[in-house]
């Protein structure tokens, strides 16, 4: 059976390689062209996220609105995605949340929410 498989896994291989016409690794490294990649023009810059912990004990202390509200309000700008993730992340201008969000044609969406106001703060 070992052996069955084994052929079957060169077999495979031996038919990419053929199919696909592979030339040699100096010809694909000549002719590679050099990208540049620009950094956006304001980067965002998120410090670090609480653990649920830490989260928790600032919901329960009244310092940050409750994760349901800030998906709420992530759902006024994006009405049909699914929130796959709720983070309270330190921002330069205090405590955000940072909701992962997945829309109906794939793409995943970021939006941040302001802790304190429940306001979107921001969508990348």
């Amino acid at each position: 059976m070992r052996y069955a498989l084994a052929f079957v896994a060169l077999s495979l291989t031996a038919a990419a390689f053929a199919v696909s016409g592979l030339g040699s690794m100096a010809e694909e490294t000549a002719v590679s062209p050099v990208r540049t990649v620009q950094a956006p023009a304001a980067p965002l810059r998120i410090e670090s996220c609480l653990s649920p912990a830490d989260m928790r004990e600032e919901v329960s202390e009244k310092r940050v609105i409750e994760p349901v509200t800030a998906i709420r309000a992530a759902r006024t700008v994006i009405p049909r995605a699914d929130i796959q993730r709720a983070s309270l992340c330190r921002h330069e201008d205090g405590l955000v949340y940072m909701l992962t969000a997945l829309r109906r044609d794939g793409h995943f969406v970021h939006v941040m929410v302001d802790a304190k106001t429940g306001q979107v703060a921001g969508q990348y």
